[in-house]
């Protein structure tokens, strides 16, 4: 996703730093070992080990919160935010206060495509799941500024979320845009969109619910047809069996744009999961 569109943030005291300055001079605060960067905010590892050590499909990424994203982290995630703990079932309707269609968006990056779906579309509520802080302060800020009141922003494993936490046939729609290609062979296996995950993803899919990913890679982008197409609980979208055009409800990013100048190739997929009687979820391992 694309860097941030919020102009620079006014200077004033950044989490960890006392205020009001001494002798011109500020004084900064240092945590204490195992005091949250955010006391408010999304936990560094929400589960824990509560569930059992798996190949994960992401890896965090550090990068530095600006003040902005801090204050709305502090702000909004007790409002807007969950950490995914994997402890209790998450009720959809009373997490929005409505029962308008929920998707799932997997990996929003810096957020800014997730708020523009959210405004062209309040009436569908977007359960949106990074791991990247600096992301996840940028869309509550994002969400704050517009009014936005259809994201909520989670933190942690999107598996453990659809696993643990989602009821089956909750999900309006599922969105993953962008995820880690994982370009080495021999990382091929943390790739996301695995067999197993399909049949866990379908699972939480209502009938007739669409699957949405697009990619930039293009190898990654045939593995995800060829897996897609052979998975019983989905069907493609298009006639010819192939890839989808860049439907108008996925905004063009400037990340996206970016990559565009410099040849690369977007693929999107849609397909839509097959009413019939549910499977038993897979464990992804």
């Amino acid at each position: 996703m694309s860097d941030s569109l919020n102009p620079p943030a006014e200077r004033r005291p950044a989490p960890g730093h006392d205020s009001p300055h001494t002798s011109g001079v500020s004084v900064r605060r240092t945590r204490g070992k195992g005091e949250p960067r955010f006391p408010d905010g999304p936990k560094a590892d929400p589960a824990g080990s509560h569930f059992e050590r798996r190949i994960r499909s992401f890896q965090p990424r550090r990068s530095r919160v600006t003040a902005g994203q801090a204050d709305a982290l502090q702000r909004l995630w007790p409002k807007w935010g969950f950490d995914i703990d994997g402890r209790g079932h998450l009720d959809l309707v009373d997490f929005f206060g409505n029962d308008n269609p929920v998707v799932l968006e997997i990996g929003f990056g810096m957020g800014e495509a997730t708020a523009l779906m959210a405004a062209a579309d309040p009436a569908t509520n977007i359960l949106a799941v990074d791991v990247h802080t600096p992301g996840q302060g940028n869309l509550l800020n994002l969400a704050d500024q517009q009014g936005l009141s259809n994201v909520r922003v989670g933190n942690g494993d999107a598996i453990i979320l659809l696993r643990e936490m989602l009821a089956p046939d909750s999900l309006d729609g599922l969105r993953v845009y962008f995820p880690d290609p994982w370009p080495k062979k021999r990382h091929h296996k943390r790739r996301l969109i695995q067999p197993a995950f399909l049949t866990l993803a379908a699972s939480r899919l209502k009938p007739g619910a669409v699957l949405h990913c697009a990619t930039d890679w293009e190898p990654y982008a045939e593995q995800m047809l060829e897996v897609l197409t052979a998975h019983p609980d989905f069907e493609n979208s298009q006639a010819d069996g192939g890839f989808a055009p860049r439907p108008d409800f996925r905004p063009l990013t400037r990340f996206e744009g970016q990559g565009l100048d410099k040849g690369h190739v977007v693929n999107d997929l849609l397909f839509r999961r097959v009413p019939h009687a549910d499977r038993p979820a897979a464990q992804p391992s």
